[in-house]
């Protein structure tokens, strides 16, 4: 049960993440958002920001995606 309390712990802190990185998030949605019938890798450039910066605060928190 070890393993199901470490998993809980890190999906609370993905809120905690997406905050910090609330900008890039936001230009994320935007992309995806302007267009009803959106492409594959369409929004690439802004979805790889967005990964980088939760890797990076994630990294800051010392907590695992």
């Amino acid at each position: 049960m070890e393993s199901v309390r470490k998993a809980n712990q890190r999906l609370r802190n993905y809120p905690i993440l997406l905050t910090k990185c609330a900008d890039k998030a936001s230009a994320y949605a935007i992309c995806v958002s302007r267009d009803p019938n959106v492409q594959h890798k369409i929004c690439d450039a802004e979805f790889k920001k967005l990964l980088s910066c939760i890797r990076k605060s994630a990294m800051e928190l010392k907590t695992k995606l």
